[in-house]
């Protein structure tokens, strides 16, 4: 774990714990070794390192390309375990690092709806996320975050930062889709479903 990396991350959970008050669900399903995807859904520009410094994993994840454009931040967000991608698509390069991360038995965050959403609802998934499970054929974890877009309201404690992990889909579930853009949606779908039933849960426990 390079050292920038933990300092991002033990500054995130600390400022996640006492300035927000988070609350972290699930954080069992979190395979314990091994390369696994995380999936969650998107809001933030603060979803990246909020959704990995919660648990015990190191991960890696992606920022859009223009920011590795000044040598100097792009450096530093390198060491912090981001990689560049394209906006709102995996390209040759950005599938490269997200292979050479799962082999090398890292964990990996994706976003499934590819950019921010700028509303309450889901954004329509990608299938980039099935494509690079069918790849790899390991386990994904779906997560929900609540309340990153509302850091304000959840300092004021008017909201209450929140995420939630979920069951893993099984790389058996993944084998059995087709290898075409039809079968990584079907993946990317379940996922999402997975996603939805986290949110839901979540607002029964607020209730």
């Amino acid at each position: 774990m390079h050292l920038l990396y933990w300092i991002g991350k033990t500054g995130t959970y600390l400022a996640g714990r006492l300035l927000f008050g988070i609350r972290i669900y699930g954080r069992e399903h979190i395979p314990t070794e091994g390369p696994f995807i995380l999936a969650s859904n998107h809001r933030s520009y603060y979803d990246p390192p909020l959704v990995g410094s919660f648990i015990p994993r190191e991960l890696f994840f992606f920022a859009k390309k223009e920011l590795f454009d000044s040598k100097l931040f792009g450096a530093i967000i390198w060491r912090t375990n981001a990689r560049p991608v394209r906006r709102g698509q995996m390209d040759r390069q950005s599938l490269k690092y997200s292979m050479e991360a799962l082999h090398n038995g890292y964990g990996l965050t994706v976003f499934p709806e590819g950019t921010r959403s700028k509303t309450n609802d889901f954004l329509p998934p990608k299938p980039g996320l099935g494509l690079l499970a069918a790849k790899v054929q390991c386990p994904i974890v779906p997560a929900y975050i609540h309340g990153s877009n509302r850091l304000k309201d959840c300092f004021l404690r008017r909201d209450r930062l929140s995420i939630s992990y979920g069951q893993p889909v099984s790389p058996d579930f993944i084998a059995e889709r087709t290898d075409t853009k039809e079968g990584y949606l079907e993946i990317t779908a379940e996922v999402m479903r997975r996603i939805t039933r986290l949110r839901d849960t979540l607002a029964d426990r607020t209730t």
